[in-house]
């Protein structure tokens, strides 16, 4: 079923005219208008999935998308203009051309967690290049995935643009095909799963996964700006974002501080009864609910970690443990929850052991595990320890200690002073290293990920030098050693 809807993209592709730069923009353009005209009808499905605040919404969804677009937009023509170059002098007389070409037909497998801007983003920059695609929304976001349908049937024709709805069963009769080029968002353990696939066939892949995030706030950081930002990075979309600072690495100096500014930044912005607050987003579903429960309680077993983000090819093994363990004694704040909203109370855990489970994988949920340093080289033997990050968050005033910092962790992306909002501009690369990642998106680094960049040398037929052909003399090898 699958394989005719491939072929049917590629004799569209093979024709020529997604290629066309008119056609591009036309459907830019449609999307565009489509997603202005059904700006409420996407908010209440991500609130139906989520139960994400209408501004939460527009901002960290909606909004992400139109900018994506008004910048593609704006800059497509230049992005896809060849480009010349000079080639050398062994190659006078010539000149190159550097030809940006869409690679063909691509697959788009999206999370749970944005469910309409980690799909949209994406699908954008493929248009923008010429490309055909097939977009695999989550099933684990059911009402945004049937949106994401109706968009892309009403958009779009089905032999260039197409949604296919599924669980892990279409997924992987997906990635069975031989597509030009795979896009995945999700977790590490599944982008490992996709990898494997895409390799059969030789398919080159993009990869946003995520991973442990740290966030550092040393002795020069203003605590109370720091806490309130940290507080919102973390908690947007109740803590199920792939960037949230995942724990603190505290300086011993600031920490009663921080903590004490955190829980105020918590009821400011959402009230003594979070929990309860109908606009604090849910957790997705009651298994994450239960794995984050477990892992606020001492209670988990990392079974698997192929639940972060995209379950779309996830094992089925049960993240709970049977032992009645003790409540964690690290916990200062928070710690419960409401399992018939399905929301989980901010919680703030103090020095948890290295080895505990809530230290080894993706927390992805609103619990903030707090760790004290004291010397600036013991947060970066900390957070080297775990495997490159998607992104780092530096609280400090100083400027010497804030590069320090960044020289010494790597990661995907970040900020300084400031968590999450990197992810908000198109005019960032956004994308992981190591175990978070491989490629980049959004803007110019969108187009680029579904791109091939075409290199073509003209020659000239006025002149041929003569000195390229057997017989080969001992001047002539004396003269290419100097060139």
């Amino acid at each position: 079923m699958y394989d005719k809807l491939l072929k049917r993209q590629q004799s569209l592709f093979a024709s020529g005219r997604t290629r066309e730069i008119k056609l591009r923009v036309h459907y830019l353009q449609k999307l565009q208008r489509w997603i202005k005209d059904n700006t409420d009808e996407i908010m209440a499905a991500l609130n139906k999935d989520l139960n994400k605040p209408p501004f939460e919404a527009m901002a960290t969804e909606i909004g992400v998308a139109l900018d994506e677009l008004r910048y593609a937009l704006k800059h497509i023509r230049g992005w896809a203009r060849p480009r010349y170059t000079t080639t050398g002098i062994k190659n006078f007389p010539s000149f190159g051309r550097i030809l940006p070409e869409p690679y063909g037909c691509v697959l788009i497998i999206s999370p749970w967690n944005y469910p309409f801007m980690l799909t949209v983003s994406p699908l954008i920059s493929a248009i923008a290049a010429g490309n055909c695609a097939i977009v695999k929304p989550s099933e684990i976001a059911p009402a945004t995935s049937a949106l994401i349908s109706k968009m892309c049937a009403e958009v779009f024709h089905p032999a260039h643009i197409m949604a296919v709805e599924g669980g892990k069963e279409t997924s992987q009769a997906l990635l069975a095909l031989d597509f030009d080029k795979i896009f995945y968002t999700g977790g590490t353990e599944v982008g490992r799963k996709v990898l494997e696939a895409a390799a059969k066939n030789l398919t080159p892949v993009t990869l946003e996964l995520g991973g442990k995030s740290p966030c550092i706030v040393d002795q020069t950081a203003n605590v109370q700006l720091a806490a309130k930002r940290i507080v919102w990075g973390k908690l947007l979309n109740a803590g199920q974002t792939c960037v949230a600072p995942d724990y603190i690495l505290a300086h011993e100096s600031v920490k009663d501080e921080l903590i004490a500014e955190i829980i105020k930044a918590i009821t400011k912005q959402y009230g003594s009864d979070p929990a309860n607050n109908p606009q604090y987003p849910k957790i997705i579903n009651e298994r994450h609910f239960t794995r984050i429960n477990d892992l606020i309680h001492n209670k988990a077993i990392v079974h698997n970690k192929d639940l972060i983000c995209n379950d779309d090819l996830a094992y089925s093994e049960d993240l709970s443990c049977s032992d009645d363990l003790s409540r964690n004694e690290n916990i200062v704040f928070g710690g419960n929850s409401n399992p018939a909203t399905q929301q989980i109370e901010p919680t703030i855990i103090i020095n948890p052991p290295a080895s505990s489970p809530i230290m080894n994988e993706e927390i992805f949920g609103p619990v903030l595990p707090i760790i004290t340093f004291s010397a600036p080289s013991d947060a970066v033997i900390y957070a080297r320890a775990k495997p490159k990050p998607l992104a780092l968050y530096i609280f400090s005033s100083c400027k010497s200690a804030q590069e320090y910092y960044l020289n010494n962790i790597p990661s995907g992306g970040g900020c300084i002073n400031d968590t999450v909002v990197h992810l908000s501009s198109p005019r960032l690369p956004f994308g992981g290293v190591g175990q978070s990642g491989m490629g980049s998106c959004h803007g110019k680094a969108g187009f680029d990920a579904f791109t091939h960049y075409r290199s073509v040398l003209h020659k000239s037929n006025l002149l041929d030098i003569p000195l390229r052909y057997p017989p080969y003399s001992s001047w002539a090898l004396k003269l290419i050693k100097r060139l």
